[in-house]
């Protein structure tokens, strides 16, 4: 079954995980224990209603201050889909969970408050999901009861974020605008009789509708091979077979192709998926490949097709998300893993400092504190060949590890 990873976005007390407790409820998808628990604990609490958000928020400080802090990943699935949601904090102190639980995601919900509207968070939520490139966002202004239903609240609240829209770099994102009212279930997973002003379609039904050649970024194939798989029994003895996920395009029997960082070239031979074969290993499968000739492939090489190579280089710029909380200097070094591998890579400049709610930079800046997204060059003691993130999420993307602690300390677009 497909499966569909959602990045949630939103300030303090917009519903969030309200929200996602509310879809779950509609769907059938708590089970009897934790229903009843969420029962219970909205009784002792005094509430005339069930508090959905006690379905996601984990924490104790969560539930204690009704303000997400981590991020948490919820499942869930209908008869058309499977679901993976993070739940993300929305607090600029947690900048770096919301960078981290969107960096997977193929859609995002970004909640705005409608008796609140477009605030500074809201552009600081939209230029995040800007950054990622997450192709489809929709925007669900909450708390629609509260307003009354109110289609005027609702046009001035989508005419300020298409503003905010103007902003982007990002043109092909596609934006989706859903009235809703979490706690009454209003347009979440059926359509609202108390908004019959909005002809569009429910938070669910859209989600549902969401087709993966559109929310997934194309670019151009890329397939890092993560093992080398050699039986050496009687049946499969001369079997030399290159295991991996193929990124960003198709590849096909026939192709040319030239293996990195050594550049031989070969043509695929045959592709295979256990035990049956393909003429074609469609981007984002796990697929095991064979080459016509017998040359030397390790795990961390890279197979690309022929007059289609990415950047092979010992330096680049990368947008960084800074997660620790010891500062990045010009001359820090870290390990930089990219996909597979890891390089060992020195800050050599920090260009200026990006205030993620599109009010410019700092030119001004000799260090990153943590949930700072600034503009930063590396050099590497080896090259690694790279895409830019807006042609390639998956081969322009890294982490950062402190070579001390073996933490990872921060994010890279590189750009």
């Amino acid at each position: 079954m497909e499966v569909l990873k959602i990045a949630t976005a939103g300030s303090v007390d917009d519903g969030k995980s309200t929200l996602i407790g509310r879809i779950l409820y509609d769907t059938k998808s708590l089970t009897t224990d934790k229903l009843e628990a969420i029962e219970k604990t909205s009784r002792q609490l005094g509430y005339d209603y069930l508090d959905f958000s006690l379905a996601t928020d984990g924490l104790v400080a969560e539930r204690e201050q009704g303000i997400t802090i981590d991020v948490a990943h919820i499942y869930f699935s209908t008869a058309k889909k499977s679901y993976i949601i993070a739940d993300t904090p929305g607090h600029v102190e947690y900048t770096r969970n919301m960078v981290t639980g969107a960096s997977t995601s193929q859609a995002a919900i970004i909640l705005i408050d409608a008796r609140k509207g477009v605030i500074e968070q809201t552009n600081r939520h939209f230029f995040i999901n800007n950054l990622l490139r997450i192709k489809d966002v929709v925007v669900a202004i909450n708390k629609m009861d509260l307003v009354d239903y109110s289609e005027k609240v609702y046009n001035t609240i989508k005419a300020d974020f298409e503003e905010l829209m103007s902003k982007r770099d990002y043109q092909d994102q596609k934006i989706t605008f859903i009235p809703v009212s979490a706690l009454k279930g209003d347009n979440v997973v059926h359509l609202s009789e108390k908004m019959s002003w909005y002809h569009g379609e429910s938070l669910l039904e859209h989600l549902e509708k969401l087709d993966k050649k559109d929310i997934f970024n194309v670019g151009t194939p890329r397939f890092p091979v993560q093992y080398v798989i050699r039986p050496k029994t009687e049946e499969f003895h001369d079997f030399r077979g290159y295991a991996g996920k193929v990124y960003g395009g198709n590849l096909s029997i026939g192709d040319d192709i030239v293996v990195l960082p050594s550049k031989t070239k070969s043509k695929i031979k045959d592709i295979y998926f256990y035990n049956q074969k393909y003429d074609t290993a469609s981007r984002r499968s796990s697929v095991t490949i064979t080459l016509e000739d017998d040359i030397n492939v390790s795990r961390g090489d890279m197979i690309v097709k022929d007059g289609d190579l990415p950047t092979i280089d010992k330096q680049f710029t990368a947008n960084v998300c800074w997660m620790d909380s010891n500062e990045l200097t010009p001359g820090g070094k870290y390990v930089i893993q990219h996909g597979i591998n890891k390089v060992l890579a020195k800050v050599d400049k920090i260009h200026h400092k990006i205030h993620p709610d599109y009010s410019g930079i700092d030119a001004e800046v000799s260090s990153l504190g943590m949930n700072d997204i600034a503009s930063v060059t590396f050099k590497l003691n080896k090259p690694i060949f790279y895409d830019q993130f807006k042609n390639h999420r998956t081969n322009g993307s890294f982490i950062l590890i402190d070579t001390q602690s073996n933490n990872t300390v921060g994010a890279g677009f590189i750009q």
